[in-house]
């Protein structure tokens, strides 16, 4: 397994397709903003790829001072609950590792038509390594949670990554604290 920068059409295609399945449009950003923004130095688009050159998956960052938010993460369906996750993750958080790497999953602790399955994103997410922040955000009308790799993160900063990264007209009113432990 190994991680890409996404340039060719053909692997940036494959992600946005997966993008678009994997996400909830309420959740997605434009394709075209992320990369403008890649663009900036501000976030990487990143394919998996397996062994053979297969495109396995997507691993989309934001990268703002000593901080990475895992933006998007994503593994084509085929490859889901064999390992494919778990291996690209280790790489992420072994790329990260001299960062703050954190993300944010939809909370698990409210009533939800699709419960199950937050819930088993985010134990997935406890088992490779992420601890829980106490910190709950609501992002553009959606209520998230934020796990971290045993790293602090305060509301504070939390925003200021989004403000800078898009711009205080765009964000200001979209990013708002639910609580912070």
């Amino acid at each position: 397994m190994r991680l890409i920068e996404a340039y060719d059409q053909e692997t940036l295609s494959a992600m946005q397709t997966l993008y678009k399945e994997a996400f909830p449009k309420s959740e997605r950003k434009p394709f075209p903003l992320m990369l403008k923004k890649r663009e900036e130095g501000v976030m990487e688009l990143q394919a998996l790829e397996d062994a053979q050159g297969e495109f396995c998956g997507l691993a989309i960052t934001i990268l703002y001072q000593d901080m990475v938010l895992l933006d998007y993460f994503a593994i084509v369906s085929k490859k889901r609950g064999q390992g494919t996750g778990s291996e690209a993750f280790a790489l992420l958080r072994h790329k990260y590792a001299q960062k703050r790497f954190f993300l944010e999953i939809e909370r698990t602790d409210v009533e939800a038509e699709n419960i199950l399955q937050r819930q088993k994103r985010k134990a997935f997410y406890l088992r490779n390594g992420l601890t829980e922040t106490a910190l709950y955000v609501e992002l553009f009308g959606v209520e998230m949670e934020v796990l971290s790799d045993s790293c602090k993160i305060c509301y504070e900063e939390y925003k200021r990554l989004y403000l800078d990264t898009f711009g205080e007209r765009k964000i200001s009113r979209h990013v708002k604290l639910i609580s912070e432990g």
